[in-house]
């Protein structure tokens, strides 16, 4: 699938959620987005399982790998070994505002540092060659001024190279706030994001940050590169059906919710018999079928008897039962 256009819309890197069975039934309902790994520290990826860590299938094509830290040297391995692997893109999390990641010294607190996150990308590019390195950011940390913050981070990076940034359009504050805080109570400022894009018109620059729908998104990025879909388009999923028509301008890849279910099927029972458990898939999809007749059914199909030992896809048959079929599409 090609990578060009990909960001003109994308499926942001979640922890916990974007794995690579979330990204394969994601891939039913869409197949032009670009599609994100969950972040994943350089330091996991050198010392650890890589075929687990960073393993998927190639039909999840165009897929980015998101990476966290702040060496250099381990991010540039980091990238040889993510590019190695085949992913489209690899991007670096200057976003991220986690207890975790803060000890860790990477994620959102490197916005204080932008002249390391400079160093930190170039390495990883110049490991990668032949793969672009791209950044996601926020506008800012704690007390710093947005417009400073952005634009220091964004003229630094750029200044070695860097040409694409994916900005989450809000403070995370590390002070006082939790993760889950920091995703809804900073104020977004989208007007700060386009205005980074008229004073740089040569960057792509795509836009992230509490959008609602394909309409909120679309309407909010109009004179931008991209838009990054989070949390929406994993709890309804259903919003990723009419992607490929309105931003691509492709034909959509199922008719409705129902049939990307179905053409699912053939994944779910192929990791089956590899012995991933039906759960650990499924989750994936229980907002589907939101605000559709049978949709509470189907979420309890699947929550109740998916976590069973030995489930398989006649759960999600007995799930998909539940749907009234009539105006699905419009869920």
């Amino acid at each position: 699938m090609a990578y060009a256009q990909a960001h003109k819309f994308s499926i942001a890197p979640m922890m916990d959620w974007t794995d690579r069975h979330c990204r394969a039934f994601h891939r039913a309902l869409t197949k032009r987005a670009l599609l994100y790994t969950e972040m994943i520290t350089a330091d996991a990826i050198i010392h650890g399982d890589r075929e687990r860590l960073l393993g998927f299938s190639d039909l999840e094509h165009p897929v980015a790998l998101q990476l966290g830290g702040s060496d250099p040297a381990k991010m540039a391995e980091a990238a040889r070994i993510g590019a190695a692997f085949g992913y489209d893109e690899i991007n670096l999390n200057i976003g991220c505002p986690s207890d975790r990641v803060q000890s860790g010294r990477f994620g959102a607190c490197l916005m204080r540092e932008p002249e390391l996150v400079a160093q930190l990308w170039a390495a990883a590019q110049a490991a990668a060659p032949h793969v672009p390195v791209t950044i996601k950011s926020r506008i800012g940390v704690d007390d710093q001024e947005p417009r400073d913050a952005l634009f220091t981070l964004v003229d630094a990076c750029a200044r070695e190279g860097c040409s694409s940034f994916t900005v989450h359009a809000r403070k995370a504050w590390l002070s006082g706030l939790s993760p889950k805080e920091n995703r809804d109570v900073p104020p977004l400022d989208y007007a700060l994001v386009h205005e980074l894009k008229r004073a740089r018109p040569q960057l792509t620059i795509v836009l992230n940050g509490g959008l609602r729908d394909l309409d909120h998104a679309l309407a909010e990025g109009e004179g931008l590169n991209g838009v990054m879909l989070g949390r929406a388009a994993y709890q309804s999923p259903s919003v990723l059906m009419d992607v490929d028509t309105r931003v691509f301008g492709a034909a959509n890849p199922v008719a409705d919710a129902v049939s990307a279910v179905e053409a699912h099927i053939a994944y779910i029972e192929a990791r089956r018999a590899e012995g991933v458990p039906l759960h650990g898939m499924t989750r994936h999809m229980l907002g589907l079928f939101n605000g559709v007749p049978g949709g509470r059914a189907w979420r309890r199909v699947l929550s109740e008897k998916g976590v069973r030992a030995g489930a398989g896809v006649e759960v999600v048959r007995e799930a998909l039962a539940q749907i009234t079929r009539p105006a699905i599409h419009a869920a």
